[in-house]
């Protein structure tokens, strides 16, 4: 119930506001303003501020006689007129104060095998045909002490394949899963690699390929 008292003391005072503006020669348009004149109407939309035994939940549009909501609901702030700028007060107020409310329930759609398939496809077929560039610092301790100079310098931290799907998400604009990536140790060392990919069987490889590969390129910064 916290929301409702602080729904009610922006309400009123936005109604007051609303009454002092609605003073000009304009007034007689607003529909909150027609029901307190008494002029006639036969419903009026309102929207419940709090939840209301046999006529609706808290933040529900419901149509109430004119004097009912003159005389009852209008006074106890208990509901305002349905105009766009209650009906936004109404709708921030409850997601401060409820936002379990707002939460839209997820529905998983299952994919067809057949979208499925063409999916991999299309992003194996990107793959095969791209160049991906990881650029990553040197690890200078070992850099020091390397071997040989002709040795390849480490980086300073090593590259996962979690890394390489994100890498090919942001680069190349492909989906992939982990799963897809064949990657026994993360790589370690700067320079050129070839890492083969995992799809589904029933995508057919290139010609003259026997499997698919990812070209990865490691540099320095």
């Amino acid at each position: 119930m916290a929301y409702v008292g602080q729904s009610r003391n922006v309400i009123r005072h936005v109604v007051t506001r609303g009454t002092a503006y609605h003073k000009s020669e304009n007034a007689i348009h607003h529909p909150l303003l027609f029901a307190c004149q008494g002029v006639r109407y036969r419903k009026l939309e309102v929207i419940l501020t709090t939840g209301i035994e046999k006529l609706g939940k808290a933040g529900e549009t419901v149509k109430v006689a004119p004097g009912y909501f003159r005389n009852h609901l209008m006074p106890k702030l208990l509901a305002v007129p349905n105009i766009d700028k209650y009906a936004y007060l109404i709708r921030e107020q409850r997601k401060m104060y409820n936002p379990e409310e707002e939460k839209e329930e997820v529905k998983v759609v299952h994919k067809t095998s057949e979208v499925q398939t063409k999916e991999y496809e299309k992003a194996a077929k990107r793959l095969a045909n791209a160049n991906l560039v990881l650029r990553k610092l040197v690890d200078k301790e070992k850099f020091k002490n390397r071997s040989s100079k002709d040795d390849k310098p480490d980086v300073q931290t090593p590259i996962t394949k979690e890394e390489i799907v994100s890498e090919v998400a942001r680069q190349l604009c492909v989906k992939i899963d982990p799963d897809n990536v064949v990657l026994p140790a993360p790589l370690e060392t700067f320079g050129e690699y070839e890492v083969p990919l995992k799809f589904p069987k029933t995508i057919p490889l290139p010609q003259g390929t026997v499997q698919w590969i990812l070209k990865v390129k490691v540099r320095g910064h």
